[in-house]
């Protein structure tokens, strides 16, 4: 008699894969809020969970380490729950890409740090504090400060096609300015330590932003 075959069809239920969805968001919501009020250092695994009601494995499982908890975090500060593309492809990104004048490119620039600081800022303050004790949230902080710097540089690089930087200026030193300008730190020194409204640090690194690098008559036409 012939023995039954086994099937190896993967089981996928799409109501378990709703309620892991649901668990993961709801930790990563409950990390952000102990990480921002409690800082890195000093938040264990077992203190996140808890803060979710859920247990540490459920936390291990999902997120590896709290290190991996710590970039899932980023990923949703940066893009946020439905936007998981790279930031070179949001909209808001093409807008100022793909403007033609020099200063209302500087200036959608400063719009779109602006925005990224007030939905992302705490969290980056919690990557920079992790840096200092943690290796792998070293590494994440490196690499955001890579590709902000990357993102600066792209801006300035299409700027230079267009000859539109200040004579004198070279691209690289350029970016290093802007990347500057946009710099995290100086969210944190103006806005949060200083007291600086959002719409009045948009528009101060719009305008250091143009006279530093744009040619006299590239400020001209907004």
């Amino acid at each position: 008699m012939s023995q039954p075959v086994k099937s190896t069809r993967t089981y996928h239920s799409p109501r378990r894969l709703e309620q892991a969805a649901a668990t993961r968001a709801h930790i990563l919501r409950t990390a952000r809020q102990v990480l921002e009020s409690d800082g890195y250092a000093t938040t264990s695994v077992a203190a996140i969970a808890a803060a979710a009601e859920v247990s540490s494995k459920t936390v291990y499982l999902t997120f590896s380490t709290k290190s991996g908890l710590l970039r899932s975090l980023w990923d949703l500060a940066l893009g946020g729950e439905d936007d998981q593309q790279p930031v070179t492809a949001r909209d808001w990104y093409r807008e100022m890409a793909d403007e033609p004048d020099p200063e209302r490119r500087l200036h959608l620039n400063a719009r779109n740090s602006r925005m990224v600081k007030e939905r992302a800022g705490g969290m980056l303050r919690v990557i920079s504090d992790a840096a200092q004790v943690d290796p792998d949230a070293r590494e994440l902080w490196q690499l955001i400060q890579t590709e902000f710097h990357a993102n600066q540089a792209t801006v300035v690089q299409q700027l230079h096609e267009l000859g539109s930087l200040r004579p004198g200026l070279d691209v690289d030193r350029a970016a290093d300015i802007l990347w500057t300008l946009n710099h995290p730190d100086i969210w944190q020194l103006l806005v949060v330590d200083r007291g600086w409204t959002p719409a009045a640090y948009e528009a101060w690194t719009a305008e250091t932003a143009c006279t530093q690098l744009l040619a006299m008559g590239s400020t001209s036409s907004r």
